[in-house]
């Protein structure tokens, strides 16, 4: 079945409470599995949205790239913007924009630093370009030109010609551990049908439908 097909059935069938999981991981897993089978482009990708201290909102797009029952996982450098802002308000939500299926999941929750050594686990798969970019981009700063950023990636490869490329002490993964996720699925008429999970106490989830 191709993307236009799920999309027409997903939205022909909507999304019902019966048919919910009553755990918010497992009915990620669900949709996940779906984006991802479906071929859909960077069915990954996810928008992570902080907050600067002046209240200025920054959106950008990161990668998924472990997804657990603690949480959702990405990687950046810990002297972003992003960082940042998550080191003075840890507050964050993400969004997995899956319109290509007419389908969106929408988290809000805590970020936190991940360990180094969960960091260095993901960091080793790395293509090595990227392990070297990790080294030598100094994200979100300003730079005079494309030339600069290319001389500090060739002082980098130079630097570790060896072979074995080390993880950057300032680059790594947080978890975001989710307080709630809801789940929106696109119906005729902007009828959509969208259900939120909220954090209770003792692992538990309530379960409540939205208007669209």
């Amino acid at each position: 079945m191709n993307v236009d097909d799920l999309r027409t059935r997903f939205m022909r069938e909507g999304l019902l409470r019966s048919a919910l999981d009553d755990d918010p991981f497992e009915q990620f897993e669900h949709w996940y599995r779906a984006a991802i089978d479906s071929g859909i482009p960077e069915p990954t990708a996810m928008c992570l949205a902080t907050v600067a201290l002046d209240g200025q909102p920054w959106q950008r797009l990161v990668l998924l790239k472990v997804f657990d029952r603690q949480g959702f996982v990405f990687f950046t450098n810990y002297s972003s913007r992003k960082a940042e802002q998550i080191a003075d308000n840890p507050q964050v939500s993400l969004l997995f924009p899956w319109q290509a299926l007419g389908r969106q999941v929408k988290v809000t929750g805590k970020a936190e630093k991940i360990s180094a050594a969960e960091s260095l686990k993901y960091f080793i798969t790395r293509p090595r370009g990227s392990q070297i970019g990790a080294w030598a981009s100094p994200q979100s700063r300003v730079i005079k030109s494309r030339a600069l950023l290319d001389s500090m990636v060739d002082e980098m490869k130079r630097k570790f010609a060896s072979g074995h490329i080390s993880l950057p002490p300032h680059w790594g993964g947080y978890r975001v551990t989710p307080d709630s996720m809801e789940f929106w699925q696109g119906r005729e008429n902007r009828l959509h049908d969208r259900f939120i999970y909220h954090q209770l106490a003792a692992g538990n989830w309530s379960i409540e439908r939205l208007a669209p």
